[in-house]
C-alpha cells in the first residue's frame, strides 16, 4: 500500500520522538553505570560524567569482597520473587475469573470489596503487630512474600477487566454444552487465552517483590535471611558508617572509600536481572496492559 506524504511524514515524526524517548530514558541507566566504572576520586573532583577520567572497578571488588552474601541475598530474592509471583498471579486469576462472569452472585459488592481495600488499608503498625503477634512470620521467607503483594486488587481488578472484554461468552457456552466444569473452563480455555494479562501482572508483581526492601527492614533482623535489596542497602549504610567514622584518616585515604561509585554500582547490580529479563515479556506486558485497563 502507498503511503501518502502526509502519512510518511507523521511516521518520520512518530519515529523520531520514539528514538528521542528512548535515549532520554536510556541515558541514565548508561549514566549510572559508567559512574559505577569511575573511581571515587574523579568523581568526587568532576561529578557525574558520561565518559569518565579515571576508570576503576573498585566499586565492584567492594560488592565482590562480599561475593558469598550477595550470591545467598540473590538466591533468596529470586526465591521469594518466584514463589510471591506464582501465588500473586494465581489467587489474583482464581478470583478475577469469577468476577468476570456476567451471573455471578454477589458480583457487585464482592467487586466493590475489592475496590475499597485499594482506597483503604489498616496502617503499619497494626500490619505489623498482626503479622508479628498473629502470623509470626518475622524472621521467615513469607516475611517477603505475604506482607503488601500476595494479592493484588489492583490485579484482580485488571485481569478481570482483560476476561471479561477479551474472551467470547460463546466460549463458555460451549465448554458448558460439552460438560466441561468450571475448573475446566479455567484451566484449558481462560488461562492460554489470558495469558498476555496474567505475564503483565505477574511482571508488575515479580517488580514488586524483586525491588522490595520494606518488609525486610520491617520483619527481619537474622542477616542470613537478607535478600538482595536489604544485603545492598546494608552495604551502603556500613560504607557511610566507615566514611563518617574515618576521622583520622587521610583525605586521600577517605577518597580511596569507593562510597559514591558503589552506590551506582550497588543500584546497577540490584536491577540488571529485571533489565535482562524485560525484553523477552515485553510483549506480553503491552498487549495485556493495553486490554486489561479497558474499562469492562
Amino acid at each position: 500500500m502507498v503511503q501518502s506524504k502526509s502519512a510518511k511524514k507523521f511516521e518520520l515524526l512518530a519515529h523520531t520522538v520514539m528514538i528521542l524517548v528512548t535515549i532520554c530514558i536510556a541515558l541514565p541507566f548508561i549514566l549510572l553505570f559508567m559512574s559505577s566504572i569511575t573511581s571515587e576520586t574523579a568523581l568526587v573532583k568532576n561529578g557525574y560524567s558520561f565518559f569518565p577520567k579515571e576508570f576503576s572497578l573498585s566499586a565492584y571488588r567492594f560488592i565482590w569482597s562480599n561475593a558469598s552474601n550477595v550470591f545467598r541475598a540473590y538466591g533468596i530474592t529470586i526465591l521469594v520473587t518466584a514463589i510471591g509471583t506464582f501465588l500473586n498471579v494465581a489467587l489474583s486469576a482464581l478470583l478475577a475469573y469469577p468476577l468476570s462472569l456476567k451471573n455471578l452472585p454477589g458480583k457487585r459488592i464482592i467487586s466493590f470489596y475489592i475496590f475499597f481495600t485499594m482506597l483503604f488499608s489498616g496502617g503499619l503498625v497494626p500490619s505489623y503487630l498482626m503479622y508479628t503477634g498473629i502470623f509470626h512470620i518475622n524472621n521467615t521467607l513469607l516475611a517477603y512474600i505475604v506482607p503488601g503483594f500476595l494479592m493484588s486488587a489492583m490485579n484482580v481488578m485488571m485481569i478481570r477487566t482483560f476476561f471479561a472484554n477479551s474472551i467470547p461468552d460463546a466460549l463458555f457456552e460451549a465448554a458448558q454444552i460439552d460438560g466441561a466444569t468450571q475448573i475446566q473452563i479455567f484451566v484449558k480455555i481462560v488461562l492460554p487465552l489470558g495469558k498476555p494479562i496474567l505475564v503483565a501482572m505477574g511482571l508488575l508483581a515479580g517488580l514488586g517483590y524483586w525491588n522490595d526492601w520494606t518488609n525486610g527492614l520491617y520483619y527481619i533482623r537474622d542477616t542470613q535471611l537478607y535478600g538482595i535489596q536489604n544485603l545492598l542497602n546494608k552495604m551502603i549504610s556500613d560504607l557511610t558508617a566507615l566514611t563518617q567514622n574515618a576521622s583520622g584518616a587521610s583525605t586521600a585515604a577517605l577518597a580511596e572509600i569507593p562510597s559514591s561509585s558503589v552506590r551506582m554500582a550497588i543500584a546497577f547490580v540490584a536491577m540488571l536481572p529485571i533489565l535482562c529479563l524485560y525484553p523477552f515479556l515485553q510483549k506480553y506486558f503491552t498487549k495485556g496492559i493495553a486490554v486489561g485497563a479497558v474499562k469492562g
